[in-house]
């Protein structure tokens, strides 16, 4: 009986090793479902990035520009520098050690005034030793004048006696002889006198040497070097001093516009430092020669108005003009623009796609009224900053681009 039992309880359990009968379909849903999500993320989310970096659209460029009510008159435009025309890298004649120094960066200095001051002790030590040669030399020669004007005193008194008869004529001849060899003698003595104070003076050169002075009136621009640097030729110079007053502003004309200018024409300065400030300024100089790598000519425009705050190597834009600017003209503030075509929408707003090192930024702006074909910019990228023509609609934020015709 209990067998029997057993054997039914027994034919009662599950059989879990079996498959179940929707279990396969569940699983093959469940795979499809995932690889079409890892599909979409794909297309969604990898493939732009591809595309962005694969696929480098190719865009037009414009910039953004200042201009000025005399705009009208403007024959040529152009950008250069400011230069200073007189300058100097001061520093010794010798090669030295500085032992002090008196100018920091921003000094004026006058000509003439001492800067610095190098290790000099060994040049002190030499002139003194070679003074002590002159004194030397100096008792030398006294000494042999003394001995001169003796024999010269015997030589007297041995030919009155010998035209007495009572010396030897050949006394007296032996003492002139004798007073020719100490002439030479005396001669010598001077000779080394004359080459010991020689010394000296050479020697205080070479000390003179040892303070540098201010070889031009200027300001001292960049840091000059500090105490215990060594200075000199083939080593470096103390520091440099510019004549501010000497500032012209150096910009490249191309070969075929030089005829549009000439010596004296009227020019419009406009400084990046300060861009609400207008000077006015006149051509000083055409340059002699063209670089034929460039194929342009140097042009030196000076400033006309007080360039105060106006530093070398700050960029400037120069507006040649036709006729001179008025007074009433010039206290009219330039206008930042921003052409049209640079302009576009997204999410309401008004930006532009400024290219940054073949990448996009997009930046929103605050425009004023339409002036041309651009818009006056009350806020947004600074005059100059180069934007993207025509930007297209799938252009965004950090897109890698290519510019037409690179």
């Amino acid at each position: 009986m209990s067998d029997r039992l057993s054997n039914d309880l027994a034919s009662l359990k599950l059989d879990r090793s079996a498959p179940g009968e929707g279990s396969g379909w569940l699983r093959r849903a469940l795979w499809v479902v995932g690889l079409a999500g890892v599909l979409g993320a794909g297309y969604f989310v990898a493939l732009p990035r591809i595309e962005a970096r694969v696929f480098k659209p190719e865009v037009g460029v414009t910039e953004i520009t200042t201009i000025t009510v005399a705009q009208a008159t403007v024959k040529l435009t152009s950008s250069g520098y400011v230069v200073a025309q007189v300058s100097s890298d001061v520093g010794p004649v010798v090669a030295g050690r500085v032992k002090s120094i008196s100018i920091k960066e921003g000094d004026s200095i006058r000509q003439g005034s001492v800067i610095a001051i190098l290790e000099n002790s060994d040049r002190k030590a030499a002139i003194t030793a070679a003074r002590s040669q002159i004194t030397t030399a100096e008792a030398r020669a006294q000494v042999s004048r003394a001995d001169l004007a003796a024999l010269e005193l015997k030589a007297k008194r041995e030919r009155a006696l010998s035209r007495e008869g009572v010396s030897a004529p050949a006394i007296a001849d032996d003492l002139d002889a004798q007073i020719s060899a100490q002439k030479k003698v005396v001669e010598a003595a001077d000779a080394q006198t004359k080459a010991a104070r020689s010394e000296v003076r050479n020697l205080q050169v070479n000390l003179d040497y040892m303070t540098v002075t201010a070889p031009i009136s200027g300001t001292v621009v960049g840091k000059p070097v500090g105490v215990g640097a060594m200075v000199g030729p083939f080593v470096g110079a103390l520091a440099r001093l510019v004549d501010l007053g000497s500032i012209m502003i150096e910009t490249d004309v191309p070969e075929g516009r030089v005829h549009l200018l000439a010596v004296g024409a009227p020019a419009e300065v406009l400084l990046d430092a300060f861009p609400g400030k207008r000077l006015r300024g006149e051509v000083a100089q055409i340059g002699p020669r063209v670089d034929r790598a460039k194929a342009t000519v140097t042009v030196k425009v000076k400033f006309v108005d007080p360039a105060e705050g106006v530093l070398p190597d700050m960029a400037a834009r120069v507006n040649f003009l036709g006729e001179k600017l008025d007074e009433k003209s010039l206290k009219e503030p330039p206008k930042v623009i921003v052409p049209g075509s640079a302009v576009t929408d997204r999410a309401g707003a008004k930006v532009v796609f400024v290219l940054d090192g073949g990448r996009v930024r997009m930046r929103a702006v605050t425009l004023g009224a339409p002036v041309g074909n651009g818009f006056e910019l009350i806020d947004g990228p600074p005059s100059g900053t180069r934007l993207v023509k025509d930007p297209p609609k799938e252009l965004s934020d950090g897109r890698d681009v290519k510019e037409t015709g690179t």
